[in-house]
């Protein structure tokens, strides 16, 4: 009975937060370069005071699904999309650096670089900044060149270079911003041999199906715990009413 309670409560717990997981997957369906998270469940024995037989379930993340997206070419100068493996180094909302596949830019009023989804793009010695009236190209390797649109435009301007870095996927850690880091913090060396597609982007590896049988699995798996937690709770009653009778 111990052992069935502890099960079912904590099952019916964890199953909430991989749904809470797998939502977020299908919220980010369309978001360029997005991983989606795997997680699995494992059980894991009481530790400390208590009888031995109660045992959790928790919901550990097994990682991050690396597999890559498709590509999509849009034609816009300031997509671009990772070649293979490899990531782009942004600024963080703490200003620290990391790193993501979403290779979809903008130029804020003030010049930098950003992704759209608000961080600023770092190059080689910091963020990057374009020069306002300024067609954009990128190159294979990063490279950021810029050609007034009003006068000179001949003149061929190069405003930077994309941190391009090629960490070993078992070193990084998923952020709750989505971004990754490095286990350590530290930052990673850039890697020339990481490349880039101007004019694509990558789409996510989210699988849309997986993810809704996912949930519908999910759900019935919550249904199935509450009922247990009924079950053993009639069960407690009708011992505790035998034990009443036969004292």
């Amino acid at each position: 009975m111990d052992r069935l309670i502890y099960t079912a409560m904590t099952g019916a717990s964890h199953t909430l937060q991989k749904q809470a997981s797998v939502s977020q997957n299908l919220a980010n369906i369309n978001t360029p370069g997005f991983r989606a998270s795997i997680d699995a469940f494992r059980a894991v024995p009481l530790q400390g005071e208590g009888l031995a037989t109660r045992t959790f379930v928790v919901d550990s993340t097994a990682g991050t699904d690396f597999t890559p997206g498709v590509m999509q070419t849009t034609g816009r100068e300031l997509d671009v999309a990772i070649d293979g493996k490899g990531w782009i180094a942004v600024e963080d909302a703490n200003g620290n650096e990391a790193y993501t596949r979403n290779g979809s830019f903008r130029v804020l009023p003030s010049g930098i670089l950003q992704t759209n989804s608000g961080q600023n793009v770092m190059g080689d010695g910091g963020p990057i900044t374009i020069p306002p009236d300024t067609s954009v190209s990128i190159a294979k390797d990063g490279t950021i060149s810029t050609v007034p649109s009003t006068s000179q435009k001949n003149s061929v301007i190069v405003v930077g270079r994309l941190k391009l870095t090629n960490p070993p996927e078992s070193q990084l850690v998923r952020g709750e911003d989505a971004l990754f880091r490095t286990k350590d913090g530290s930052a990673a060396d850039a890697d020339a041999n990481v490349t880039v597609m101007a004019g694509s982007l990558e789409g996510s590896n989210v699988n849309t199906v997986d993810a809704m049988v996912s949930m519908i699995s999910l759900a019935r798996q919550f249904d199935m715990q509450m009922k247990v937690l009924q079950t053993a709770n009639e069960n407690a009653k009708s011992a505790s009413s035998l034990l009443n009778i036969s004292g």
